[in-house]
């Protein structure tokens, strides 16, 4: 996703106050704050798709600061098991397309192997087009064909990126179980996906992030 020069972005500081404990109760809440702290701009900007929007989620802010990533580490795991053990699949992998996967699957991933360090999920990152050079690879890391897959993406509008992964995970011989995103920008992408058959769970929605239109608001759903 791609923005014009913003006219209004938050200060990319972080309060003294600020701790993150990973088995904390509201780490859920506490990501949600950082995110609005870090990486919620307002002004004009032109995504990727070439739509105009006066909101832009520069979660590239948060999912790369190491103090937030535990926290995307913590809740992206949460949602993972939940819906792995509600959709009763078994992952073996987690990762998406260069960059917006890249900081938010090895969170996830990392947080998998605090919790138990003989957890065996993998991660991965789906470059763009295959590398020039070398082993000429399109996925990198630790990806394996008949891996059942979580594709993630830090933000979704339209769903280009999330559906550019997932068509090159299926052509290396993967098998998506769902697709998990942290910003969900409610403009079509989750719908777009999930025509192709896929699940997507966002752990938020840009109503979360703005504080308004209520019954839009996002839950995590695991059915």
């Amino acid at each position: 996703m791609l923005a014009a020069p913003p006219t209004k972005c938050r200060p990319l500081t972080w309060s003294s106050t600020h701790s993150v404990d990973m088995n904390a109760a509201h780490s859920r809440e506490q990501l949600l704050k950082t995110l609005k702290e870090r990486s919620l701009c307002r002004g004009t900007f032109t995504l990727a798709s070439g739509a105009e929007s006066d909101l832009y989620v520069d979660a590239k802010l948060t999912t790369s600061n190491p103090r937030a990533a535990l926290l995307v580490g913590r809740v992206g795991w949460d949602v993972l098991k939940k819906t792995a053990a509600a959709r009763n699949v078994r992952v073996n992998s987690i990762g998406g397309l260069t960059m917006g996967a890249d900081w938010m699957a090895l969170s996830i991933g990392i947080a998998a192997h605090l919790e138990n360090p003989k957890n065996d999920l993998k991660t991965f990152s789906v470059r763009k087009s295959a590398k020039k050079h070398g082993r000429h690879k399109l996925i990198e890391g630790n990806f394996s064909k008949g891996d059942f897959v979580v594709v993630v993406d830090d933000v979704i509008t339209k769903g280009g990126s999330t559906l550019q992964a997932i068509e090159a995970i299926e052509e290396a011989g993967g098998q998506v179980a769902f697709v998990i995103v942290l910003v969900d920008r409610q403009e079509g992408g989750r719908e777009n996906i999930e025509q192709r058959g896929h699940t997507v769970v966002p752990i938020f929605t840009r109503a979360d992030l703005i504080d308004t239109d209520a019954p839009r608001r996002s839950h995590i759903a695991v059915g």
